[in-house]
Order: structure tokens, then C-alpha cells, then sequence
């Protein structure tokens, strides 16, 4: 087998126990990573740390990746010029977040003898998105739904979102607080003196002189 040693350096071809040998006084592994070579490829290595190494790079590349979902977006052919703008807006915020949407229009009763006004509403939809979204599959029907499904424009970057200032706060409401919490000083009052009691004066009526 050929053997290579754990720094990568190629040791040349020796029999498998001289490599096992290596490996015993080496205290590492005799890992076998290519099987179909000629003759086999045998590398010296810490397969343990080699395992954990590994893990940990999967687990990191995990939590990097984005996971894409299909968000569903539905009309009616009676949907109004408003909810069509507002329903057009949430297609863009998907895309912005790296969603594909599927755009429905679903048809009740007498409304299935017209899928062309549903068609020229999804029309419209892939024509407003032009330049920030790509029609993955055009609108077919479905039974009683015609549907497209709309992806995210190679190139294509979302506006960042601005952060907005808090609007400052009014003059006279600023004064109105600081009068508020500004208290009058506090005043000791005296208790009022009570008003003097006139005295009281007995009359006597003069007894008659005795004759």
C-alpha cells in the first residue's frame, strides 16, 4: 500500500504491516482513503479528532444555510387593483428573503368559463416583477387553480431598510412637562385668630323706693 503521513507527506509503498507498525508507534490510526487506487492509498491520521473535525464543519454549514420555502400567494379574478399592489408586495418581500412563491388564481362557479382573466392577472404580476423575480414555471391550470411560481432574479439585491428617527418632540409639550413637574412652594397658612366675645352685662331695674 502507499502511505501518507498524518502532516501529508507521502512515505512511499511498503507492505500493510510495515504501515500498521508506523501507525502502533505513531499512537495514530491506519485510515484507508482510497480503496480503489493502485495500489490502495492508506493515510495516518487521529481518526477520532478527524470525526469531530468533521461534524463540526457539517454543523457549520448547516446553520450558513438558508433553507428555501414555497410561500403561496392566491387571487380571484375579482381581486381589485389595491389588493393586487399589496398582494405584489408581499411577492417582493419573499423574494427579498430568498422564497419562491406560488401566485394562485382560483376560480369559482361561472368564473372557470374565463381562465383568460385569471392568466392576464398573473401576466400582470410576472410583468410588475421584472428584473427582481424570474417565472420558474408559467401559469398552468390546475382544476380549479391556475398558478406560476416565481423565484428570486439572479443579481438581484433587496434595498436595505432604513432605520427611521424618532420624530422630535413638540416645543410647547416639552414646556407643558417641565411646568408639570415643577411644584409651587408650599405656604403655612396661619389659623385665623377668633373673634373677641362681647361681655355680657346683667341690668338691673331699680327697686321702687318704699314711701
Amino acid at each position: 500500500m502507499r502511505l501518507i503521513d498524518e502532516n501529508g507527506e507521502m512515505m512511499g509503498v511498503m507492505p500493510p504491516q510495515r504501515a500498521l507498525d508506523i501507525a502502533r508507534d505513531r499512537n495514530l490510526d491506519l485510515v484507508e482513503v482510497s480503496p480503489n487506487a493502485n495500489p490502495p492509498v492508506c493515510k495516518l491520521m487521529d481518526y477520532g479528532r478527524f470525526k469531530y473535525e468533521q461534524a463540526k464543519k457539517e454543523n457549520e454549514a448547516r446553520k450558513n444555510q438558508k433553507t428555501i420555502t414555497l410561500k403561496d400567494i392566491r387571487l380571484s379574478p375579482r381581486t381589485d387593483e389595491h389588493d393586487i399592489d399589496v398582494k405584489t408586495r408581499k411577492i417582493l418581500e419573499f423574494l427579498a428573503d430568498g422564497d419562491r412563491v406560488r401566485v394562485s388564481v382560483k376560480f369559482r362557479g361561472a368564473e372557470m368559463r374565463h381562465p383568460d382573466i385569471g392568466r392576464k392577472l398573473l401576466d400582470g404580476i410576472a410583468e410588475v416583477l421584472k428584473g427582481t423575480g424570474v417565472i420558474e414555471r408559467s401559469p398552468v391550470m390546475e382544476g380549479k387553480m391556475m398558478s406560476m411560481i416565481v423565484s428570486r432574479a439572479p443579481g438581484w439585491e433587496p434595498p436595505r431598510k432604513q432605520a427611521t428617527a424618532p420624530p422630535p418632540a413638540k416645543k410647547h409639550q416639552a414646556h407643558q412637562a417641565n411646568v408639570a413637574t415643577v411644584a409651587p412652594p408650599a405656604q403655612t397658612l396661619a389659623a385665623p385668630e377668633p373673634a373677641p366675645v362681647p361681655e355680657e352685662t346683667e341690668s338691673v331695674d331699680p327697686s321702687p323706693e318704699e314711701t
